[in-house]
């Protein structure tokens, strides 16, 4: 890393998502009930570790990079991926919440958080192309982004590890039929396995637009 560069979090990021793998791994043993029990023969289960697994060699080849501005680019990203992240966090915790008796003074709340945490990651584009090509806008905004992921798949698994194991049915008619997908805390299972692909997927695209379309901006108002 170049002199003076913002660490990357390289190491704490990919130690995340093998912590993150891990947990998941945990909660779906033992692994050949997973095309059994979980829908799409068992794609809901195994789709996030895949993602988990492409997230570690992601995170390694993206930051193996001496290119001074480009570390300082990814360094600008994980500082502010790092406050995204925690919007996302609070968004995933404020989903596990009860319903509030007015259901109205929370119900755009989430989507503010995710619409801040989207700015942050556009915001991450315009530090990071600063001076230089947009290229480094949507670098920062995909590494911003990945950074917010992990945090938000964190705080997902956590819940899920902590809600315990579902009641599972090892009748293979009954899962044909799909009466355990039924079961209130297999749904909840399958919510959470959903949500947490549907992070690790979505987070790194839409960080790397807005990062491309802010480093843009940036660029322009440079020149």
């Amino acid at each position: 890393m170049g002199s003076g560069a913002p660490p990357t979090f390289r190491i704490p990021l990919i130690l995340l998502a093998i912590a993150n793998l891990v947990v998941l791994g945990m909660r779906l043993w033992p692994w050949q009930q997973v095309v059994m029990n979980l829908p799409l023969n068992g794609a809901t289960g195994i789709d996030p570790a895949v993602c988990l697994l492409t997230y570690v060699f992601m995170l390694f080849w993206i930051a193996d990079s001496q290119s001074r501005v480009t570390q300082k680019a990814l360094g600008i990203g994980a500082l502010l991926g790092l406050l995204a992240g925690l919007l996302l966090a609070a968004k995933v915790a404020l989903a596990a919440q009860p319903p509030a008796p007015d259901p109205s003074m929370l119900e755009h709340l989430p989507t503010a958080l995710l619409l801040a945490a989207i700015f942050l990651w556009g915001v991450a584009g315009v530090l990071g192309a600063r001076g230089e090509t947009p290229t480094l806008g949507m670098i920062a905004g995909v590494w911003s982004a990945m950074t917010s992921a992990l945090i938000a798949v964190s705080a997902v698994l956590a819940e899920l590890y902590l809600a315990g194991p579902p009641v599972e049915s090892t009748d293979p008619w009954k899962q044909y039929e799909g009466l355990a997908l039924g079961n209130p805390a297999m749904q909840t299972l399958i919510h959470s396995l959903n949500s947490t692909t549907a992070y690790l997927l979505l987070c790194p695209l839409v960080g790397g637009v807005v990062g491309l379309v802010f480093g843009s901006f940036g660029k322009a108002d440079k020149s």
